[in-house]
């Protein structure tokens, strides 16, 4: 498998693009509805599956979608090709804060594991398959099933972290616990299994979870701060519930309170 060749540039701190240039007849492949825009010479195309070169004829076609239905996502991917002489540019924004991470997959011998909502886009030719688990706690408890994605190929992909992304390279042997949420992804040489917190007022009153995802070394992991089901949640508490009346109403301050602390927007 040889993927095409691009150069690329990573704009902005809390909302962040990458800018993508492709050379004539390079292309790269994207989540339906990451696109952001392209210059003049850019030709557009929706594909089955993510129409790496493994993928031949029809019903490779129809494999490479039917990988993407086990993953949760859409069952088409958009590609995008450079038609023109020339290098032409095209961008694909984050869907929430956070950040884009670059990942050079002959660095990691050819495969990166992820969660199945961190792909952004990659270059053409690297194949976006699936990741099944062999171990039933994993399967049930891990927050993503028994299905994770997988990257393969020689190429650049990305992946998007929510909030900050911390990186971390762990030794032979070294462990590191993470929230099942605050995940990204690893390298296949990672050792990845979840384990059951301790204590029944930990169970009962922590407030977080009842399950770590255990990763053992050597190999590297992604973790973020802010996954956006987390962000979601908070969003859903701060909205206004039934009957129209914001968390704030029900305040000792009550609207005197929205007025003194600003936020009084909307």
């Amino acid at each position: 498998m040889t993927a095409h060749e691009i150069d690329y540039r990573i704009y902005g701190e809390e909302m962040q693009y990458v800018e993508i240039e492709l050379d004539p007849q390079e292309g790269v492949i994207a989540e339906a509805g990451s696109f952001m825009m392209m210059d003049d010479g850019i030709k557009m195309e929706t594909i089955f599956g993510d129409g790496s070169e493994q993928n031949k004829g029809f019903l490779g076609s129809i494999l490479g979608a039917g990988k993407r239905i086990l993953t949760g996502e859409n069952l088409f991917m958009t590609a995008f090709y450079n038609t023109l002489s020339g290098k032409k540019n095209v961008s694909f924004a984050s869907p929430y804060p956070g950040k884009i991470i670059p990942i050079d997959l002959t660095e990691f011998q050819g495969k990166f594991i992820c969660q199945k909502d961190a792909f952004l886009c990659a270059a053409k030719g690297v194949s976006v398959g699936i990741e099944f688990s062999r171990k039933i706690g994993r399967g049930f408890f891990g927050g993503e099933g028994f299905i994770m994605q997988k990257l393969e190929g020689d190429g650049m992909a990305f992946v998007h972290a929510g909030g900050t992304m911390a990186k971390k390279v762990l030794q032979a042997g070294e462990t590191l616990r993470v929230d099942t949420g605050c995940l990204i992804g690893f390298t296949q040489d990672v050792d990845y299994d979840i384990e059951f917190i301790g204590g029944i007022k930990n169970k009962l009153f922590g407030g977080e979870g009842l399950f770590y995802a255990k990763l053992q070394g050597p190999g590297t992991v992604y973790i973020q701060s802010l996954p956006f089901s987390r962000l979601a949640a908070r969003v859903w508490a701060s909205a206004p519930q039934g009957g129209g009346k914001d968390r704030g109403e029900g305040s000792i301050l009550g609207g005197l309170g929205n007025i003194l602390d600003g936020d009084n927007r909307f």
